[in-house]
């Protein structure tokens, strides 16, 4: 506890830049990440609402790619967790000069990894997803879209990393904006070669990539401004490849196994769908209209969870443990009771909200049964968000993985086909085995945060037991 009193108090409740003060309370954070979250959903759902009115076959075309793309986006996604983490902890510690350098030094990275995989999801789209058992009726459209839209996926990893930065300097609102304009754009493009007003030609799923790639070009744009203009310690651009390369090398060490327990999952989910493709296309588009509605009762968990790591990094940052532990404990009981109310309302509007995508009466029935599961499913997910988001704020990042491949991969899999191939259960027998998942993992996650092992793990204390004479001479 001497350690804490040493710690100055001004940056409890703040992080300042220049004239502005960004303050770091659950709710200032949340609210704009809740916004944010809710709006690239919203742009997934009007790819899907309004592709639903040119062709179902569309619908699972893209639903099928976006597995692929966002699987591939996991993987250049670990470097902005990383980012997150580290720049939250510095902040907390004061040192804005290197929270700073960490932000340059991701960005650069991410850029010549993510461009590399780009051009991956596009020379070999079309081989990927026969190995998937896609159906020749789809097969198409899915090679067009994951082609564009996996072309431009590096836009959307600087577009991680810039927002992973500046939500960690306590900015969330400027992510939201972007966000917000991303899907108008979005939107627009999407009626515009959808629907082809004033004579323009219907391009269908090739159009919804476009309009996709476009309003994610302007919103990279548009955040790199305000990461700029927000911190008030110059970004050293042009020292990219003088910055000590101790960043890295603590990018990776969070960033690689966060990244492996998404690729666990997304590779779960891709093994998933494998599956339910052979259940046939009425059943994938089910899937996908069924996770576009999930999307809504899980979006809070999500919110607080990204809200709870940039509060608990500072924390951890400046020594506060235990008002770290409170923390979590705290913010998982309010995602819990929302969560669940979410999917208790979202089960009694099922119908409706089917009906909003389609008519078809077997796909409301089949779907809504799924929804009716997510009262059941919800609540184990808030432990996994919340707590592995709190685990790795801390520094303890290994964990969540072992006990995520093993889960995902070990259980959560094998199920799915036990149940829903095997057993005949379709939809349902993977919506039970996902339900095992989830409450698994988090009854785990919650034991390993109150172990409190996680306080020995911080990057900032980490430093402040070595000397610091080594990565101030390789600056340079």
């Amino acid at each position: 506890m001497k350690e804490e009193n040493k710690q100055p108090q001004s940056r409890h409740k703040s992080v300042e830049t220049g004239n502005q003060k960004a303050k770091l309370t659950l709710f200032a954070l949340t609210w704009p990440i809740f916004i944010e979250i809710l709006l690239h959903m919203l742009m997934g759902n009007a790819d899907t609402l309004m592709l639903s009115q040119y062709s179902d076959n569309a619908v699972a075309a893209v639903g099928v790619s976006n597995q692929i793309i966002m699987m591939i986006i996991v993987m250049f996604g670990f470097i902005a967790t990383g980012t997150s983490i580290i720049v939250a902890q510095y902040l907390g510690a004061q040192k804005e000069k290197e929270a700073s350098e960490v932000v340059v030094v991701s960005l650069g990275a991410n850029l010549v990894f993510s461009f590399v995989l780009s051009i991956c999801l596009f020379l070999f789209a079309e081989p990927v997803l026969l190995q998937m058992g896609v159906e020749p009726e789809v097969l198409v459209d899915a090679v067009l879209y994951t082609q564009i839209t996996g072309g431009f996926a590096f836009i959307l990893a600087l577009i991680m990393t810039t927002g992973a930065a500046i939500k960690s300097y306590g900015f969330t609102r400027d992510a939201m904006y972007v966000t917000m304009g991303m899907n108008i754009i979005n939107v627009v493009g999407n009626y515009m070669f959808i629907f082809g007003p004033f004579g323009l030609p219907v391009l269908g799923v090739q159009g919804v990539a476009i309009a996709t790639a476009v309003s994610r070009s302007l919103g990279l744009i548009a955040i790199i401004y305000l990461l700029v203009k927000r911190v008030e310690t110059p970004l050293p651009f042009r020292q990219i490849f003088s910055l000590p390369k101790g960043y890295l090398s603590k990018l990776l060490r969070i960033g690689i196994p966060s990244a492996g327990e998404h690729l666990a999952y997304n590779t779960s989910q891709v093994l998933i769908t494998f599956f339910v493709v052979m259940l046939g296309t009425e059943m994938i588009t089910t899937r996908v209209y069924t996770i576009n509605i999930m999307m809504f009762i899980f979006v809070f968990a999500i919110a607080i969870g990204q809200g709870t790591q940039i509060l608990i990094g500072h924390k951890v940052g400046e020594g506060k443990l235990s008002d770290a532990y409170q923390t979590c404990n705290q913010n998982l009981r309010y995602a819990l009771v929302i969560s669940i109310t979410m999917a208790i309302i979202a089960t009694t509007l099922s119908e409706h909200l089917f009906s909003i995508f389609t008519d078809n009466p077997n796909i409301i029935a089949v779907g809504s049964t799924l929804i009716m599961l997510c009262i059941i499913l919800e609540p184990g997910r808030c432990f996994n968000v919340v707590v592995i988001n709190s685990l790795r704020a801390a520094g303890d990042v290994k964990f969540p993985v072992y006990m995520g491949i093993a889960s995902m991969l070990g259980i959560s899999v094998p199920l799915a086909y036990y149940l829903g191939i095997y057993h005949g259960l379709g939809l349902m027998g993977v919506w039970i085995a996902m339900i095992v998942d989830e409450w698994l993992r988090g009854i785990l996650m919650m034991m390993r945060w109150r172990s409190r092992v996680w306080e020995n793990m911080s990057f900032v204390r980490e430093e402040k037991e070595k000397p610091p004479v080594q990565e101030e001479a390789v600056s340079g």
